[in-house]
């Protein structure tokens, strides 16, 4: 039995709001929710059907990216979350979702992660050095 019994539960519902809102397909997006006092948050397990998902299949992560609890692996995005978690004390869940009109946006700009991107206050294209995924502000991820 798990000690994040309802931080799991929490996340879990959340988690299902994406498709039932058309937020997502597939397995792709997730959301995570932290608990601040503990310094952890629960997180989708990468690949896992939404329709497959249960409480117990949310994955516990710390604020350093280090999975403390459950059997799959957590989210590809789970170090950016742990980040965020990290350096933003206001913040309390966070919803990556792969919506159409979001997706499709995206793929018109060419580059929009970097606009949104919270390490970076103003988007640069001749600043960029490597891939996404990489803050080269920050140095994070």
């Amino acid at each position: 039995m798990s000690n994040h019994t309802a931080l799991q539960q929490e996340a879990f519902e959340a988690n299902m709001q994406l498709p039932k809102l058309g937020l997502v397909l597939f397995t792709f997006g997730n959301v995570s929710v932290a608990d601040r006092e503990k310094g952890i948050f629960a997180i989708k397990p990468s690949g896992i059907a939404y329709e497959e998902l249960s409480p117990e299949k949310m994955v516990i992560v710390d604020f350093d990216g280090n999975t403390l609890e459950g059997d799959l692996r957590p989210s590809s995005d789970t170090k950016t979350h742990a980040v965020l978690y990290k350096h933003w004390e206001k913040i309390g869940a966070i919803v990556h979702t792969h919506s159409t009109y979001a997706t499709a946006w995206a793929q018109s700009a060419g580059h929009s992660h970097l606009w949104h991107h919270p390490c970076r206050p103003q988007y640069r294209r001749h600043s960029l050095r490597s891939t996404y995924g990489r803050c080269h502000d920050c140095r994070q991820l």
